[in-house]
């Protein structure tokens, strides 16, 4: 059996179109990395977190993408929450998850209603879902879900471990919005 071969087809995958080194690239910026990977913290210090105060309210790095650590996928900080006060709201297509260190209080989720037409259209739904916590328990957030943490404690701080994949980051999908900054910001 022969296997008929299109001489157009022949003659397009043979053009004279632009030569690269992208595979040859590729390989030395592998190599490269597996060097600088090996310089990096496999540990990291209290003293080595640093503070942000940003439109979120205040957090503290545990792991970031820029604290040149070997991990690669999670970001991971832990959020303060100051009596009686809320976070800012945001949303970001990578799910979230987070554990409750310190305190009491809520979070307010709205889930998003997806549809594709000529392009991905995003809205939130008007009411939002409560979900209640106290120390000790751990909150799972869909992604692009909006939300909101909020601390009922009056009188104490709540903190909160926050822990995002940034895989679909590097995948082309960093879709994050800050909806409404904490107060105070």
């Amino acid at each position: 059996m022969s296997s008929v071969v299109d001489p157009r087809e022949r003659a397009r995958a043979y053009a004279q179109t632009a030569h690269v080194d992208f595979y040859a690239e590729a390989l030395k910026a592998s190599e490269q990395f597996r060097k600088d990977y090996a310089g990096r913290l496999n540990m990291v210090k209290a003293a080595q977190m640093p503070f942000e105060r940003s439109p979120d309210g205040l957090i503290k790095h545990i792991v970031n993408e820029r604290m040149d650590t070997k991990e690669c996928c999670l970001d991971i900080y832990m959020q303060f929450l100051p009596p009686g006060k809320a976070s800012g709201k945001h949303r970001h297509l990578s799910e979230e998850v987070f554990y409750v260190v310190e305190g009491t209080g809520y979070d307010l989720h709205w889930d998003v209603r997806f549809d594709v037409h000529d392009a991905m259209e995003f809205d939130l739904e008007s009411e939002a879902k409560r979900f209640d916590w106290a120390q000790g328990d751990f909150v799972y957030i869909p992604p692009y879900c909006a939300h909101q943490h909020f601390n009922a404690d009056g009188q104490n701080e709540a903190r909160i471990i926050v822990i995002n994949s940034r895989i679909l980051k590097a995948m082309g999908f960093d879709w994050f919005e800050q909806i409404e900054s904490a107060e105070g910001y």
